[in-house]
């Protein structure tokens, strides 16, 4: 393996293509649907497509970090889960990753606060700032403790998308102002969604590698708790979320929009109630390591029915 391609794993280039899909299709599909709403002389989209591009390319870059300076301190710990593809120390020197890893979260910072000068909003950097933090202590201290760890990826699994939102926060907002209503509350649905299908992904991954976080001395649930617990513990938020979606998708049925809740009932209800089903059957890391791609098959689901937006006005 040469390391361009060393490189690319290291960083988890699918993920982050998913994290670029994910903005694009907030930016051009929930932003426009709202902003129809607005009355005329309203202020238009505030993120135009210079400013975005370069929100995305931190957003990229503060991710990447972020994969970098977890495989670093996890070297040991992928030694045994992830026999065979650990990348720092094989493929790329340690001290290069550390570099890397700080040189992208400049990158990464100094963009969000140039976007956030160019809009007067300041949240933007300090938020991203905040991210590169939590995903530092994330892997040197939170990743091996009882659900601080998940809940701090799910956390800024989300904050991919309401990073955008809080981009086109006005200082002098109106109880009236119905594009900004409009805004938070779809912010809400696919962040909330976001979060919580992560947080699923997370536990099942600890659940995959509790053979090497044993060895290392970690405290995730499935360790803590045992596999049982932690079966009922995500199965119950795959009940939540379940619900939650069909809820949704009654509402959107009631007025006669037909095309979302049929692609929402295949492609994220019932493979929801496919891993709840099979999740009780699960006991070896191959059979988690599938539940887990299943369930980030259910993530992308989710988020590309945003473009149903964009249809729907």
């Amino acid at each position: 393996m040469n390391s361009v391609i060393a490189f690319f794993k290291l960083i988890r280039w699918p993920n982050l293509v998913f994290i670029v899909l994910t903005q694009f299709i907030f930016r051009f599909s929930i932003l426009p649907f709202v902003y129809q709403k607005a009355d005329p002389g309203y202020e238009s989209i505030k993120l135009n497509h210079s400013l975005f591009i370069l929100l995305v390319i931190a957003s990229v870059c503060i991710a990447a970090a972020g994969y970098i300076i977890n495989d670093y301190f996890d070297v040991n710990i992928d030694q045994i889960n992830k026999a065979g593809k650990v990348i720092v120390g094989n493929f790329i020197r340690k001290r290069s990753a550390i570099l890397l890893h700080a040189l992208l979260s400049l990158v990464g910072f100094a963009l969000s606060l140039y976007v956030g000068k160019q809009l007067h909003n300041y949240y933007i950097p300090f938020f991203n700032l905040v991210a590169i933090l939590a995903l530092l202590f994330y892997s040197t201290t939170f990743k091996k403790k009882l659900l601080v760890g998940n809940i701090i990826i799910s956390l800024l699994t989300a904050w991919v998308i309401v990073i955008l939102a809080l981009a086109e926060f006005r200082f002098r907002i109106s109880s009236s102002d119905v594009v900004w209503q409009e805004l938070i509350k779809i912010t809400i649905i696919y962040a909330g969604f976001a979060f919580i299908i992560s947080l699923i992904r997370e536990v099942i991954k600890d659940m995959e590698d509790v053979r090497g976080d044993i060895r290392y001395g970690c405290t995730t649930m499935p360790i803590l708790w045992g596999l049982q617990v932690s079966k009922m513990f995500i199965a119950v938020w795959i009940i939540v979320l379940a619900s939650s979606v069909t809820a949704i998708q009654f509402y959107a049925l009631q007025l006669r929009i037909w095309v979302p809740g049929i692609y929402c009932l295949f492609f994220i209800i019932a493979p929801l109630i496919w891993v709840l089903f099979h999740l009780y059957k699960a006991k070896t890391s191959k059979q988690f390591h599938q539940l887990s791609t299943v369930v980030k098959l259910i993530m992308l689901s989710g988020i590309l029915s945003m473009v149903f937006f964009k249809f729907f006005r």
